[in-house]
C-alpha cells in the first residue's frame, strides 16, 4: 500500500494543527497530494516558526480558533463540512505541562472532546486520524518496545493527557461516531524532527539556537533514549492510515504506532554527537545540566509491526539522512531559499523512496 494521490485529489481535508510544525509540513504535503486543506490552530506558538518564514498563510486556508471554545469549532466544522479529519492540535511540550497542567489537559483533552462533538454532526465526514504521543503507554523503562495493546498511563501532565485524548477517542467512536459511518483512530509517533521546528525545550532547535549562536548545549537528559525519525516518517503514516480507512471503512483497528526500529532509538548523547560531525561551521560543545529536572521518560521505543504489515509503513530515512535533511532546511533557511519549495522538495525525495 502506497500514497494514492487519486484518493486525495478533490478531498476537503480539515488540518487541526496546521500553524504548527508538523501541521505545517502536512499540509503542504495534502496540497501536493491535490486535496483541499482548511487548516483550524492557534496563531504560530513560536517566532520564527515555519507557518511564518515559509508564509504558509498565503497557502493555507483557515481560522485561528482555539480548541476550548467548541461554538467555534462547531461553526468551522458545519462550515468546511471535511471528508477527512487529522488532529494534530495540542500542548505538545513535557516540560511545557508541569508549568500549567491545566492549561494542557483543557487544550488536550477537553479540546479533543470538543472537536469530536463538532464532528458528530459533520454531513460528509468518513474518517478522522487523531494523533496522540508514544509517551501515552504506562512507561516500565523496560528495554522492549510498546505495542498498541500495551497500557495507557504517563506521569507527566502531557503524556497522561494524551493517554486520555486515546480514552476520550475510544469513547466517541464506538459511542457515536462508527454509528454514523465514520472511522476514528489514533496514532502514536516517536520523537520528530526536520526543518522548521523552534519550539522551546525540545532538543533539536534547542542545539540549532545554541550553535547558531556560538554558545555551549545545555543537555538535560543525555542518556535518554527515544525513537527519533523525519517528519515526513509519522505523516506519510497517518497519510496511509486515513487512505485504510477510507477504503476500509468495516474494519476496526483502533491505534497505531509509527516509530523508527532499533537502530533510530539513540540516546540524546548520542544524537547531539551525530549532528556536531554533520555541523558545517566551527567547533560546538555542550554539557550536561547541573541542577535536577522534572520526571522524563528514560527508556522508550515503539513496535510499529502492525502499521509494517498492514500499512506497508516503515522508516525511509535512517537517523543520519534525517539529521542531514533537518540541516540542509535550516541552512536553506539562514541562506534566504523558497522553503515552501525546500520542503516539496523534500517530500518528493521521501516519496521517490517509497514503493
Amino acid at each position: 500500500m502506497g500514497l494514492n494521490a487519486e484518493c486525495w485529489k478533490g478531498r476537503t481535508v480539515l488540518l487541526t494543527g496546521h500553524t504548527g510544525f508538523k501541521g505545517g509540513w502536512l499540509a503542504i504535503w495534502l496540497q501536493m497530494l491535490g486535496a483541499r486543506v482548511y487548516g483550524l490552530a492557534l496563531e504560530p506558538a513560536t517566532a520564527p516558526s515555519l507557518w511564518q518564514v515559509a508564509r504558509l498563510d498565503a497557502q493555507v486556508n483557515g481560522d485561528y480558533v482555539d480548541l476550548r471554545d467548541q461554538a467555534a469549532l462547531v461553526d468551522t466544522v458545519r462550515r468546511v463540512d471535511p471528508d477527512v479529519v487529522f488532529h494534530l492540535a495540542a500542548q505538545p511540550l513535557v516540560r511545557a505541562s508541569y508549568r500549567d497542567p491545566v492549561e494542557t489537559y483543557a487544550t488536550n483533552v477537553m479540546g479533543t472532546v470538543h472537536l469530536l462533538e463538532a464532528l458528530r454532526s459533520s454531513q460528509r465526514l468518513k474518517a478522522v486520524v487523531v494523533v496522540t504521543t508514544d509517551k501515552c503507554y504506562e512507561n516500565r523503562e523496560w528495554l522492549w518496545p510498546y505495542r498498541e495493546q500495551d497500557r495507557l498511563g504517563g506521569i507527566d501532565p502531557y503524556s497522561n493527557s494524551k493517554a486520555c485524548v486515546e480514552l476520550v477517542c475510544n469513547s466517541y467512536r464506538q459511542s457515536f461516531l462508527a454509528a454514523n459511518g465514520v472511522q476514528l483512530a489514533t496514532a502514536r509517533a516517536g520523537n520528530v524532527i526536520g526543518g522548521g521546528d523552534w519550539a522551546e525545550e525540545r532538543l533539536l532547535p534547542d542545539v540549532l539556537r545554541a550553535w547558531d549562536a556560538g554558545q555551549e548545549l545545555v543537555l538535560r537528559y543525555p542518556q535518554a533514549t527515544r525513537p527519533w525519525q523525519h517528519v515526513l516518517e509519522p505523516l506519510c503514516g497517518y497519510l496511509l492510515l486515513a487512505q485504510r480507512l477510507l477504503s476500509k471503512p468495516d474494519e476496526n483497528i483502533e491505534a497505531w504506532n509509527f516509530g523508527p526500529d532499533a537502530a533510530g532509538v539513540v540516546s540524546v548523547g548520542e544524537l547531539v554527537e551525530r549532528l556536531a560531525r554533520l555541523w558545517r561551521t566551527g567547533p560546538v560543545s555542550w554539557r550536561v545540566a547541573e541542577q535536577t529536572q522534572p520526571h522524563e521518560a528514560s527508556l522508550l521505543a515503539l513496535d510499529s509491526s502492525r502499521a509494517g504489515q498492514l500499512l506497508g509503513w516503515r522508516n525511509r530515512w535512517d537517523v543520519e539522512a534525517a539529521l542531514q535533511r533537518t540541516l540542509e532546511w535550516h541552512w536553506g533557511w539562514q541562506e534566504g531559499a523558497d522553503l515552501v519549495e525546500l520542503c516539496r522538495q523534500q517530500i518528493r525525495s521521501y516519496e521517490r523512496a517509497l514503493p
